[in-house]
């Protein structure tokens, strides 16, 4: 289910999300700004592990396993 709704931007985002669909980046305006509000969410979801995380530090079960994942290739590297 989804929900239609009006915002208003200034002139060069709507300008950048234009360019993104004519690209055929993605397929329209409302593909790229579900994308940004996907990822921004994303990020404040880790933000705010992270601050628990640094609220209450590690856990001893789980610091092996995030060193292993840290020193592993990314294919984002």
């Amino acid at each position: 289910m989804s929900k239609q709704i009006a915002v208003r931007l200034p002139n060069e985002l709507v300008d950048f999300v234009d360019e993104i669909v004519d690209s055929g980046a993605e397929r329209s305006r409302a593909a790229v700004v579900t994308r940004a509000l996907e990822r921004e969410r994303r990020r404040a979801v880790a933000a705010r592990d992270a601050e628990i995380l640094a609220r209450s530090g590690q856990d001893p079960e789980l610091a092996g396993l995030a060193e292993r994942a840290a020193g592993l290739r990314s294919a984002l590297a």
